[in-house]
């Protein structure tokens, strides 16, 4: 579930607005968007995937957290790291080549 819009580094794009399925986040005029409607969120990971400077954190949990720290999610390197772990991004390691899902699937021919 979408619990992070980190104001410090969001450049205010709305890319995470706009790819949004379920149109979870409000735009702001002047500021970063708000997270409107948190019980909508699908856990799809595609706001954070998309976010160009790392700065909206998705919880795999489907229920909200209690308490979200930034600074404790940018020391654990939480924040944004869906997009880190899948190579997406500017100076990241495309993991793609590491995915064995097409062994499997050749199998089943």
């Amino acid at each position: 579930m979408i619990e992070l819009v980190s104001e410090s580094r969001c450049i205010e794009c709305n890319l995470c607005v706009n790819v949004c399925p379920t149109n979870v986040f409000d735009k702001v005029p002047d500021a970063p968007p708000i997270i409107a409607r948190q019980s909508d969120c699908q856990t799809c990971f595609m706001c954070e995937l998309y976010c160009p400077v790392d700065a909206l954190y998705v919880a795999p949990q489907v229920e909200p957290l209690e308490s979200v720290d930034e600074k404790s999610l940018k020391e654990t390197g939480l924040l944004g790291s869906y997009r880190n772990n899948i190579g997406w991004g500017r100076d990241r390691t495309n993991t793609a080549k590491q995915d064995s899902t097409h062994l499997i699937l050749k199998q089943l021919k």
